[in-house]
C-alpha cells in the first residue's frame, strides 16, 4: 500500500468485503475520516460514485460493481478476503432456476474507468436488453498502444482509449474530446487573473501525477505537439486528496481533462484558469478486434455505445 493508487483500489477493496466505513476502518486499523478521503479520491479519480449512502452500510452502485468485477485485471495484488458478493436479500422461497437455452456470450470491454463513468447506464442497458450476452469490464487500458497489444492478442473484443488523434497503426473511429483545463487555488496570483498568458504558464510551478500515469503521459504528449511549456511540478502523486489540497493552498497549477477536470471545476476554493490561448483536447477513441468485426454481438454492443 505504498503507493496512493494502489491504497485506494486496497481500501476500496475491503470497503466491498466490510461492507460499511465504520467496519472497513476498524478492519483497517485506520481512522473513518481516513477511509472516506481515500474513497472520495478514488471516485473523483475515477470520474463516477462507487457506493451509495445508506443509513447502516454501504451498497455498491452498479458502476461500483462493475468496477469491482474489473479489478482482478487493475492489479496483480488482489486481497485474499476480496468478495464481489453481497449480502443477498432475504425471500420467503427462493428463487426460480434459469433456464438457458445456450451459454452467455462473452464480450470484454476495456476502457480507462472515467471513460466507462461516460457510459455506464448505455452498457447497463444493453445487458439488460441482451441477456445472452455477458460483458466484462477491463479498466487498465488507457493509451493506444495498450489498446493496439491487446485486441491484437485478443484479450478484449472493443477497446477505448486516449489518443491525439488516430493512430496508424491501429485503425479507430472518433467518439468525442475532452478539452485540457489548469487549475489552481482561488488565492493563487494566476487564479485572480482576467487572462493568463503563455509565459506566465511558463514559469509557473505545477503540480502533477507521477510520470508514469496515463493521464499525465498523454497530457505531457499534448503539451509537446503543440508545443506548450509550463512551470516543473513541485510534487508528483497520484493521490488526488493531496492534490486538491495543495491546490486551495496555491503551491502551483494542476492539468486535467474528462470528468477529474469537471469535479475540480465544481470544488470550493478551486479555480479554472482563464488562458489567453486555449489547451490541446484529449480524443477518445473505439477499435474493434480484428477477430470480432464479424461478431453481431461485439459489434452490436460498439454501435449502441455510439447512440
Amino acid at each position: 500500500m505504498a503507493k496512493p493508487s494502489l491504497r485506494q483500489l486496497d481500501i476500496f477493496a475491503q470497503m466491498v468485503v466490510a461492507g460499511g466505513i465504520s467496519r472497513c476502518a476498524r478492519d483497517l486499523g485506520l481512522p473513518v475520516e481516513e477511509i472516506a478521503q481515500d474513497i472520495a479520491s478514488l471516485e473523483m479519480r475515477l470520474g463516477y460514485r462507487l457506493f451509495e449512502d445508506l443509513p447502516e452500510r454501504k451498497r455498491l452502485t452498479p458502476a461500483g460493481r462493475k468496477t469491482a468485477e474489473a479489478m482482478t485485471l487493475l492489479s496483480q495484488d488482489q486481497p485474499e478476503s476480496w468478495s464481489l458478493d453481497e449480502p443477498a436479500p432475504e425471500a420467503s422461497e427462493p428463487p426460480p432456476a434459469i433456464e438457458r437455452s445456450a451459454p452467455r456470450q462473452s464480450i470484454t470491454l476495456a476502457a480507462p474507468a472515467p471513460v466507462f463513468g461516460h457510459f455506464q447506464e448505455a452498457l447497463a442497458a444493453f445487458e439488460a436488453a441482451n441477456d445472452d450476452v455477458a460483458i466484462t469490464l477491463d479498466l487498465s487500458i488507457h493509451l493506444a498502444e495498450e489498446a493496439r497489444r491487446a485486441l491484437d492478442q485478443g484479450r478484449v473484443d472493443i477497446a477505448y482509449f486516449y489518443a491525439l488523434g488516430e493512430p496508424p497503426e491501429l485503425p479507430s473511429r472518433y467518439g468525442w474530446s475532452e478539452q485540457i483545463n489548469l487549475y489552481a487555488g482561488t488565492d493563487h496570483p494566476l487564479a485572480r487573473r482576467d487572462c493568463v498568458t503563455p509565459e506566465e504558464l511558463r514559469i509557473s510551478p505545477t503540480l502533477a501525477m507521477e510520470p508514469h500515469n496515463a493521464l499525465r503521459r498523454i497530457i505531457d504528449a499534448a503539451f509537446e505537439r503543440d508545443g506548450i511549456s509550463i512551470g516543473a511540478p513541485v510534487i508528483e502523486t497520484d493521490n488526488m486528496f493531496d492534490i486538491m489540497t495543495i491546490l486551495r493552498e496555491g503551491a502551483g497549477c494542476f492539468a486535467a481533462f474528462g470528468p477529474l477536470a469537471r469535479d475540480l471545476g465544481r470544488m470550493t476554493g478551486i479555480r479554472r484558469l482563464a488562458l489567453e490561448q486555449p489547451l490541446p483536447a484529449i480524443e477518445v477513441r473505439q477499435a474493434i478486434a480484428p477477430q470480432a468485426e464479424a461478431n453481431s454481438a461485439v459489434a452490436a454492443l460498439a454501435e449502441f455505445l455510439f447512440l
